[in-house]
């Protein structure tokens, strides 16, 4: 049976490129049958990726069937996975967010957890000398990858070895970090095609805090006018995102790249107690700035209070 390799719903460059490169190692180093697919449609920086790169597009999948060989990459979270996820054969999980708890797997199986801003820094390690064998193609999708989780170095989550994956991966393909990241966060910052309800979803995990359903939406944007431009329709559609997606509020964070700096748009008073018990910020508007914070994964969810 081939295996599905596949990360998180809403897929990012790294639930989108990990998934490829783990295939690969499955399927060129292994000698396994492996498959990358999707949980949804690639966000434009992951659309990016593929068109760079000349990837085709993984297909994208609804559910897994009972038995299907499975490797998760990128997430342990079954509010973040396909409904049947623990009638699949999950074989093994490649991750560096936080142990979620839930999913139940048929017998013993590989998990590596580690603390790196990128599933791809992990996957290198784990691919040992064998990495050193990935063609072109793979290295720029490990180093778009690790750009994309770090913020280009930007993210507190980034460490001394993701950098130093990313930059010995540039130097081989001959790449330009700076001009090649600028490239990404320009096509990242490109949302103009895409609805309030897409934005809201494109880049977001659902988590529970005080007896509230939160979806936590992030836009990382070195445009971020572009999006806060939209303020008065993006505020009006959480209502609507939220009642479909079975939540209680969706929080918008647009982080400013550059500036590192995140605005978080505040349509009501659940909101505005969030920002205020979250990040102890003054709020007196529709929208609050917070200095400093960048990552969803150490710097938001951690901090999510009522």
């Amino acid at each position: 049976m081939t295996t599905l390799v596949f990360g998180h719903k809403s897929p990012d460059t790294d639930s989108t490129g990990s998934p490829i490169l783990w295939a690969w190692y499955l399927n060129e180093i292994k000698g396994q049958s492996a498959e990358a697919v999707l949980l949804g449609e690639p966000n434009t920086e992951a659309a990016f990726l593929l068109r760079k790169w000349d990837l085709p597009k993984p297909r994208i999948i609804a559910d897994v069937e009972d038995g299907q060989v499975c490797v998760v990459v990128d997430t342990n979270n079954p509010a973040e996975l396909p409904a049947n996820i623990n009638g699949a054969d999950v074989c093994a999980i490649i991750d560096h967010h936080k142990l979620v708890g839930g999913l139940e797997t048929k017998g013993p199986i590989d998990i590596t957890i580690r603390p790196l801003a990128c599933t791809a820094t992990l996957m290198l390690d784990l691919m040992g000398d064998d990495a050193a064998k990935m063609p072109g193609w793979a290295k720029a999708t490990a180093l778009t990858c690790i750009l994309s989780d770090t913020l280009e170095f930007r993210s507190p989550t980034t460490t001394a070895h993701d950098r130093a994956v990313a930059e010995k991966l540039a130097a081989d393909l001959g790449i330009s970090i700076p001009d090649y990241a600028a490239e990404m966060f320009a096509a990242k910052s490109d949302v103009s095609a895409f609805s309030d309800a897409e934005l809201l979803r494109m880049d977001s995990k659902e988590y529970e805090v005080g007896g509230k359903k939160f979806r936590v939406s992030v836009l990382e944007t070195t445009s971020p006018a572009i999006v806060l431009d939209r303020k008065a329709s993006l505020m009006q559609s959480m209502a609507q995102v939220a009642a479909e997606d079975g939540v209680d509020q969706v929080l918008l964070f647009v982080v400013d790249i550059l500036n590192e700096e995140a605005t978080l748009l505040v349509p009501n008073d659940l909101v505005k107690t969030v920002a205020e018990k979250s990040f102890g910020a003054t709020v007196s508007g529709d929208a609050v700035v917070l200095p400093g914070i960048m990552s969803r994964k150490k710097q938001i969810i951690p901090n999510l209070a009522l």
